[in-house]
């Protein structure tokens, strides 16, 4: 029995093209389409899949809907000499009513009720025309978002900018002149309440010393005294000893 045709109309569907450079991930879309009136189960299978990210790379396509799959290329060191070997497949089956498990789907699947279509990678750095119309295609982008946006506002003259610039920087610096003399004021302020509190320490501790002074006379000049008195006494009883 001959072998059915892939039902699945890809897009593209022959080579799947990568543009580096290849530093980065390189992603690129497949596109499944289902023209037929029945449900259709699929996977994505690829040579080399250490290389490759591939979402989603299995499931079921409705009657007339499409799937697009991402298929994700890792960072590589390019050699353009060196020609891509890898490929792709997919496979693809009618799906049976009431599926639930996917696994049973495709290990009970007979190869006769198997479609599949293959795919090449290929991979192209980009060239100087490449550049050149994406960098057209981002103006044109530009230009239609300013298209959108409606009429431009007029902006004011060189001229007018310059006199408004003054005016603002004039009444800045007016605004920092009177911070400044209001700050040297305060400094003043400051440095004469300083030495209003010095000097009156200093005659604090004049007073407090002055008064020691006078503490330590009155104590030296009344020792002497004391001493006067208790040697008349200590004479007056010795004298009164010797005439009695």
């Amino acid at each position: 029995m001959s072998k059915l045709e892939q039902i699945l109309i890809l897009d593209p569907p022959h080579d799947l093209r990568f543009k580096g450079p290849f530093t980065d991930v390189v992603t690129t879309n497949l596109k499944l389409k289902n023209p037929s009136e029945k449900r259709v189960c699929f996977k994505v299978k690829t040579t080399a899949p250490r290389r490759y990210c591939v979402r989603p790379n299995s499931g079921i396509i409705d009657a007339g809907t499409t799937v697009t799959v991402s298929v994700m290329l890792q960072p590589f060191d390019y050699d353009p000499n060196e020609k891509s070997k890898h490929k792709f497949m997919v496979q693809t089956t009618f799906a049976p009513p009431n599926v639930s498990d996917m696994e049973a789907v495709w290990k009970d699947a007979k190869p006769d009720e198997l479609m599949d279509s293959k795919l090449r990678c290929v991979f192209e750095l980009p060239t100087e025309n490449d550049k050149v119309n994406d960098i057209d295609s981002s103006k044109a982008a530009v230009l239609n978002a300013s298209k959108l946006e409606g009429p431009s506002v007029p902006k004011p003259s060189p001229a007018s900018l310059d006199d408004t610039e003054k005016k603002k920087l004039m009444e800045e610096c007016k605004r920092l002149q009177s911070e400044v003399m209001k700050l040297e004021d305060e400094n003043r302020q400051l440095k004469d309440d300083g030495l209003r509190m010095r000097k009156i320490h200093r005659s604090d501790n004049m007073v407090s010393n002055t008064s020691a002074l006078m503490g330590r006379d009155q104590g030296s000049s009344s020792l002497p005294s004391l001493l006067v008195v208790i040697a008349a006494i200590f004479i007056g009883f010795f004298l009164g000893k010797f005439i009695l």
